[in-house]
């Protein structure tokens, strides 16, 4: 019994400095302000949604025109490359939005 009290406690202390160690190891940043305002439009939530996880909507309007095959491969390099959480159905959508806004023609 006394061996199973000492183990537990032990354990306790084991982790309470695992916690404390986790916590020091925090880093707070601080992201620049996004200035930039995606067009409205059919798909213009999905994008917004689906964009700002990992950057600003800047980043989107400071990219080259282009059409539906380059912003197809710019979604793909986010989803494959960068491990984007867009599902299919979001991803289309968000071509066929940027390629409509963003496209070559705009």
């Amino acid at each position: 019994m006394r061996t199973l009290a000492r183990a537990l406690l032990v354990g306790a202390v084991l982790l309470s400095h695992a916690v404390v160690a986790a916590a020091a190891d925090t880093v707070t940043i601080t992201l620049p302000p996004d200035h930039g305002a995606l067009p409205p439009g059919p798909g213009m939530e999905v994008t917004q949604k689906a964009c700002q996880t990992c950057h600003s909507t800047d980043y989107i309007a400071m990219q080259p025109r282009g059409g539906e095959a380059q912003w197809r491969a710019v979604v793909t390099k986010m989803i494959k490359v960068f491990g984007a959480p867009i599902p299919d159905d979001d991803a289309r959508a968000i071509v066929e939005y940027l390629a409509r806004e963003y496209g070559p023609s705009r």
